[in-house]
């Protein structure tokens, strides 16, 4: 009884939700590229899959805290809800993908075209999963559906991200920057640490060679990933997990892909940064948020060239990013040749 009233509350409250989002904003959903491809990697890779699940609410609680009760205290996030996150819900993922509207009513509300921009970026994501985990395709094929699952994103233009390297002072160098690691250094090492293993799976998955390959690749990325979370935030990655450095192989076969991920993930801590600032008055947030979002989905500023983009990785060093995903992990890096506070939790 009490699991169909929840279930019940989940519906109510999605549709209600989503009548007063729509007389607000349009809705201009799209749904998958189709393919018999789709939802193979939760097939084939469950323990993976279902992370993907946990971290939807991981994004989505974080966002509303931080907005629906921005004088609670930093122990919510850091110690309550952490603790129930690493402790429980990764443990037993959802075995369904998670309403995030229902999980974040307020934040929705408050920013529903840069929600819209995540879940369109989070799709792209599990269906190149889902093509990588089809045992049918050959790599040249794979390689090409990859692209033509990019070029359907891209398709989107209201909503994708661009697929240019945007500069690093969109994170770092505003004048709100730093604002939410510099409170919640733990929660930020978990978000960055969900961003690793987003985008290291790729190349785990790249490395396989059968599919009984593939299966160790991903186990031994999920070891990766759960020894990050041993006595946090000591092993969790203390700077921005870049694609091209956790993904080599992937970002050389699919540059605009990467390139969209690290600028989908970049606007992750650009929006959190927002919601805690106390520099922005609580009546400019969504103005910021929206302004944000606007310079990653404009191809003509803020460009970082692309050789530039690929030195980032080593610059910044590949261990405080969390490791490769594959392979051992490289010795100790000397200081990056970067600014101090470039992707840097304090």
């Amino acid at each position: 009884m009490i699991r169909w009233r929840l279930r019940s509350l989940v519906i109510v409250a999605v549709l209600l939700i989503g009548r007063d989002l729509t007389a607000q904003t349009p809705r201009d959903e799209q749904f998958y590229y189709p393919g018999s491809f789709n939802w193979l990697f939760l097939r084939n890779y469950p323990q993976a899959a279902r992370l993907f699940n946990a971290f939807d609410y991981g994004h989505a609680v974080l966002y509303e805290r931080l907005w629906s009760e921005p004088e609670a205290s930093p122990e919510l996030l850091e110690v309550k809800e952490f603790d129930y996150i690493t402790g429980d819900l990764l443990r037993r993922p959802p075995r369904l993908a998670v309403a995030e509207e229902a999980i974040a009513p307020g934040y929705s509300r408050l920013a529903w075209r840069a929600k819209l921009a995540f879940d369109w970026a989070h799709m792209l994501h599990r269906q190149i999963y889902d093509a990588y985990a089809d045992e049918r395709l050959s790599p040249p094929a794979r390689d090409s559906l990859i692209e033509r699952l990019t070029n359907y994103y891209l398709s989107r233009q209201r909503t994708a991200f661009v697929a240019v390297p945007k500069s690093m002072e969109l994170m770092d160098g505003q004048y709100y920057s730093g604002a939410f690691r510099e409170k919640y250094p733990r929660f930020n090492g978990l978000i960055w640490a969900y961003h690793w293993l987003q985008v290291g799976l790729y190349d785990a998955l790249i490395s396989g060679g059968t599919p009984a390959a593939k299966q160790a690749a991903v186990n031994a990325a999920l070891d990766r990933f759960w020894d990050m979370l041993r006595d946090p935030p000591a092993h969790l990655p203390s700077v921005m997990p870049m694609t091209a450095a956790i993904a080599p192989e992937f970002s050389r076969r699919h540059p605009r892909a990467a390139v969209i991920f690290d600028n989908l993930h970049m606007l992750h801590d650009i929006i959190s940064d927002i919601l805690v600032s106390p520099k922005i008055p609580r009546t400019r947030k969504q103005a910021e948020i929206y302004e944000a979002l606007g310079r990653f989905q404009d191809a003509s500023s803020d460009v970082l060239p692309m050789e530039h983009w690929w030195m980032m990785g080593e610059m910044m060093g590949l261990e405080k990013m969390g490791g490769p995903a594959v392979g051992p992990f490289p010795p100790p890096a000397s200081e990056p040749s970067v600014e101090p506070h470039q992707h840097r939790r304090p």
